[in-house]
């Protein structure tokens, strides 16, 4: 199961990436900073402030450059190969102890895989967006992007907790099933036999 929501939370986030290379990253860092999540080995560094100060500020930098005309298209340029190295971190540093070799390659395959193909995909739209209305719709694919990956961010973050609550809840109503079975059959066999 650990492997499961590790997996599904280096994915998400990963994802998240290909929309916003640094809001994943800072949330990321924040939940391994304030000891919500736990790094894989070797990437403490993620949770340090030093991370969690610069990765706020490009965080801010970069979606406030996707306002500006010219600058959005200079930023798609840059972060297409940043968004396929934070995804590749991100899944890499969700991953729990495995060989460094599996975790390494399941990071770059699936989790720079996948925020680049959303990257590459975003970066397309927005050429077709400049390309057909002089840069004017751009501001409205730039809030979609944002929105997309700080409410995927907050949603992968929060889908392991729930999925651990969701599961805590299952064991426990399995738990209080099984006392009340057993009691009946106690109380059953307490029962006299009726007579014939």
């Amino acid at each position: 199961m650990e492997y499961l929501l590790s997996g599904a939370l280096g994915l998400a986030l990963a994802a998240c990436s290909g929309f916003r290379v640094f809001v994943p990253l800072l949330a990321a860092s924040i939940a391994y900073h304030t000891g919500v999540l736990q790094p894989s080995a070797g990437f403490a560094w993620l949770g340090s402030w030093l991370a969690v100060g610069a990765l706020g500020t490009a965080t801010v930098m970069e979606i406030l450059g996707y306002y500006f005309p010219v600058v959005d298209n200079v930023l798609d340029t840059i972060t297409t190969p940043a968004s396929f190295i934070a995804g590749t971190v991100l899944m890499t540093a969700a991953l729990p102890d495995l060989d460094p070799m599996i975790r390494w390659g399941l990071g770059i395959l699936v989790g720079g895989g996948t925020a680049g193909v959303i990257q590459t995909g975003t970066t397309l739209l927005r050429a077709g967006s400049t390309f057909g209305t002089a840069g004017l719709a751009n501001p409205v694919l730039a809030t979609a992007e944002n929105t997309l990956a700080v409410v995927g961010t907050v949603l992968a973050l929060l889908v392991p907790v729930l999925a651990a609550g969701l599961g805590l809840v299952l064991v426990l109503y399995i738990a209080t099933r099984l006392r009340r079975w057993r009691r009946q059959r106690m109380h059953q066999r307490a029962a006299p036999l009726p007579k014939t």
